[in-house]
């Protein structure tokens, strides 16, 4: 069996964010390269990670680009061929106070989906399947630079795991809800720890084998 293609696309609890240090996670610890390892060298899992990434809104405060509608495109076409397309984005789209839903993020991870489903794909490359995964919730934070960016949203990121698995069902494709094996750091009320970002790498490593067939 040839190996698999795996593009991660994801914010900073992908590029792997250590709460309250603004330093990154270990490549080992990073949740895609557990996934990668637990594959066991079956697929090539590629981090495509960007701190701050939103599913499709602008972001005026900075000078990188941090829309995903954006990006993805250019990924697509870099990483191709690829078998699976995995997504999680949504806590900064909602840490926004004039954006503060998670249904508003639900409606651009349907638009990421969209662009991954219509991509020109090379002839001899294949329609990558996707998996949509909704982020841990928020938690309460003592840090105040980190309350004002979100606290006001932590009742409403309760809600990703709900309006993300209602647009899998509605556009055929993958859902997963990290919340169910990973929560946030409460040093800054949404980055991971260690062991959480691990849990996430872990527990998608079942599931991709079932997408992919490994």
């Amino acid at each position: 069996m040839a190996m698999k293609n795996i593009l991660t696309f994801g914010d900073s609890l992908t590029w792997g964010f250590i709460a309250g240090t603004w330093e990154r996670h270990p490549f080992d610890t990073r949740w895609p390269n557990v996934l990668a390892a637990g594959l066991h060298g079956k697929a090539r899992v590629i981090e495509e990670g960007h701190n701050g990434r939103t599913t499709v809104f602008d972001d005026p405060t900075t000078g990188d680009d941090r829309n995903g509608a954006r990006i993805l495109p250019v990924l697509l076409s870099t990483h191709q061929p690829l078998d699976l397309v995995i997504i999680l984005l949504g806590t900064n789209d909602i840490k926004f106070a004039n954006r503060c839903r998670a249904f508003d993020a639900s409606m651009g991870m349907g638009r990421l989906v969209q662009i991954v489903q219509t991509f020109p794909f090379q002839a001899w490359a294949p329609k990558p399947q996707v998996l949509i995964v909704a982020p841990p919730a928020l938690v309460r934070t003592d840090d105040e630079w980190f309350n004002d960016l979100w606290g006001h949203a932590i009742e409403e990121s309760r809600l990703f795991g709900k309006h993300y698995a209602r647009v899998a069902q509605e556009m055929g494709v993958h859902f997963f809800d990290a919340g169910s094996v990973a929560k946030a750091d409460k040093t800054d009320g949404g980055h991971l720890d260690a062991a959480n970002t691990k849990a996430i790498g872990t527990a998608l490593v079942p599931v991709v084998k079932r997408i992919l067939g490994l």
